[in-house]
């Protein structure tokens, strides 16, 4: 049975910084794309960022570049989301998913983590 299970969330003040990690069982994690997205309160699930099961290429949305760093640790299972300089409008709840890297959709996904910024 997979698993993909978001910790690190809180709440933090406006230009602070918080550490997402994401665990992901019962897959081949190396396999797999990991993907970060997050959805406000009244608004749509957006992507924040992205890293091939390889660790290459990593990619962002521009909302995030130069704030963001998304990380992996294929011995551990788990993908990062390093967040610095924290704006109020990165309040959301955060989702780890992942995606095999022979497909395009991301099948699975964790119950999110909630992020808020003060301030």
């Amino acid at each position: 049975q997979v698993q993909v299970v978001e910790s690190g969330g809180g709440l933090v003040q406006a230009g602070g910084s918080l550490r997402l990690s994401c665990a992901a069982s019962g897959l081949t994690f190396s396999s797999y794309t990991m993907g970060w997205f997050r959805q406000a309160p009244g608004k749509e699930r957006e992507f924040v960022a992205a890293i091939s099961w390889s660790g290459t290429g990593p990619s962002y949305a521009d909302s995030v570049k130069g704030r963001f760093t998304i990380s992996r640790d294929n011995t551990k299972n788990m993908a990062y989301l390093q967040m610095n300089s924290l704006k109020p409008d990165d309040t959301a709840v955060y989702y780890c998913a992942a995606r095999h890297r022979t497909q395009n959709k991301y099948y699975y996904w964790g119950q999110g983590t909630q992020v808020a910024v003060s301030l």
